[in-house]
């Protein structure tokens, strides 16, 4: 896999990833110290030495950085061209010098990849202790796969001069190879190219953590550290006129439009229900900066610091239809309401299912669409402590949230004055966010996302809904 099919010959970038995403910053730091002293050993031990860093104490059952973090950076790093010979061909079958639980998730579910020769990491009591156990037979490992009958039929394609390469393929009938001065002039996969949507992914850090952008990013948490604290505060303790601009000077950077005319107060009888797509747990706040006025969020299983600390009200969400229903109306009778009905984040351009309770409450309905643009942290996670997601969002050196509103819905498109069921509204209102944003519409939900990501139903992670 790395020696042919990815571009870049560094694995260090997967390495920290793992050390950051599953052992913690003060794992990350501690790989980014040896990694300088490693290269005074041959490939095979770095490899060795870089794993028993990473995986050394991680908890097998609760390691899935494999799944949810290292595809979406292993995607990004496939050359183009050896990605189409790979493909050419309906049967495959993968080697690695990486651990297995680290590069099967790929192969298998991005790739269609059918088995994966990978190492294998030690286990005791449950734990991964750091070290690989010995590489069975190629040869056997093959023939196991793909029959001896059709073993002398296989296509080989790897990299010039690799020493596993030649256990096998002087069997193989056909035999690519590639150096590294070919690989440096491939292309990049372009991401209308994959064999499968990346819609889901999980992990904290937002760029690809060479050894250069990682040495930048310890430099700047300290320093970020102290801007997240003036950020919060200046949100959190002062009135919207004085903290947006405080915000803008500490580097948060906005967009705003305004398509829907609001109603005066003589017009309205109970307030309005902005409907958004969901990226942080920040989306209530910026809304209700955008208009310069408080709002009420409406919350499933959001931490309880989060809602303390929350500078708007919230109101949470039971999961009990006629209760959350009756809720939801009182709240709005008191003022305006902002919810949002994907029921999770989600990072790429994709918009999931919307619930269509919202629907039911009032026709005056406003949909607001989101985007959100940051550089070093995600401030969202599957599988992480959610009530960190805002400081994660403020620690990055200059976010970027974009605030649309659309059109007012239009009657013909309500539920009570157009006739419509609840499903075509909330369908409705997501292709219209989906349009504004270039965004596709998609049927996946937060089940599902939990699913692949955190190998659970996301009942007891906090998120917004």
């Amino acid at each position: 896999m790395e020696e042919a099919l990815l571009k870049s010959s560094s694995l260090f970038p997967y390495f920290m990833l793992v050390a950051f995403e599953a052992g913690g910053l003060l794992r990350a730091i501690l790989l980014f110290l040896a990694h300088p002293l490693v290269w005074f050993f041959s490939k095979k031990m770095r490899i060795k030495i870089m794993v028993f860093i990473c995986l050394f104490g991680i908890k097998k059952d609760k390691f899935r950085i494999g799944r949810s973090v290292l595809p979406k950076f292993f995607l990004e790093d496939v050359g183009y061209e050896g990605f189409e010979m790979v493909m050419r061909h309906k049967r495959k079958v993968a080697f690695s010098d990486l651990p297995t639980v680290m590069v099967e998730g790929f192969l298998k579910d991005y790739l269609g990849v059918d088995a994966v020769m990978g190492r294998q990491v030690k286990v005791a009591h449950g734990y991964f202790v750091g070290l690989m156990e010995e590489r069975c037979n190629g040869n056997s490992f093959l023939n196991e796969i793909v029959g001896q009958e059709k073993f002398n039929a296989l296509v080989g394609f790897s990299s010039l001069g690799t020493t596993f390469s030649q256990q096998f393929f002087s069997r193989c009938k056909e035999i690519y190879l590639v150096n590294n001065a070919e690989k440096s002039k491939w292309h990049i996969l372009p991401r209308d190219k994959y064999p499968r949507r990346l819609i889901f992914h999980d992990g904290r850090l937002a760029f690809r953590p060479t050894f250069f952008a990682t040495f930048l990013m310890f430099l700047w948490v300290p320093f970020g550290f102290f801007l997240c604290i003036i950020r919060a505060a200046a949100a959190l303790l002062l009135p919207y006129k004085i903290a947006i601009p405080i915000l803008a000077f500490t580097g948060m950077k906005g967009s705003l439009s305004i398509s829907f005319t609001p109603s005066t107060e003589e017009e309205k009888s109970k307030g309005t229900l902005y409907v958004c797509n969901h990226r942080t747990l920040l989306d209530p706040i910026y809304v209700s900066m955008a208009l310069m006025k408080p709002l009420t969020a409406v919350t499933y299983s959001v931490s309880r610091i989060s809602e303390m600390l929350s500078p708007i009200r919230t109101a949470r969400l039971m999961r009990d239809r006629e209760n959350d229903l009756k809720m939801m109306k009182e709240m709005l009778c008191q003022g305006d309401l902002v919810v949002c009905p994907e029921g999770t984040t989600c990072r790429e351009p994709y918009l999931l299912r919307f619930s269509p309770l919202f629907a039911e409450i009032t026709d005056d309905i406003v949909p607001v669409a989101l985007d959100m643009q940051a550089s070093m942290f995600y401030g969202t996670t599957a599988s992480g402590l959610k009530c960190l997601d805002p400081l994660f969002f403020l620690l990055n050196p200059s976010p970027t949230y974009i605030v649309r509103f659309l059109d007012r819905l239009p009657t013909s498109y309500t539920c009570a004055s157009g006739g419509k069921s609840r499903y075509e509204v909330a369908n409705y209102v997501q292709s219209e966010i989906g349009k504004a944003l270039g965004f596709e519409c998609t049927s996946l939900t937060r089940k599902e996302k939990y699913m692949i990501l955190a190998g659970n139903e996301g009942l007891s992670r906090p998120m917004l809904h």
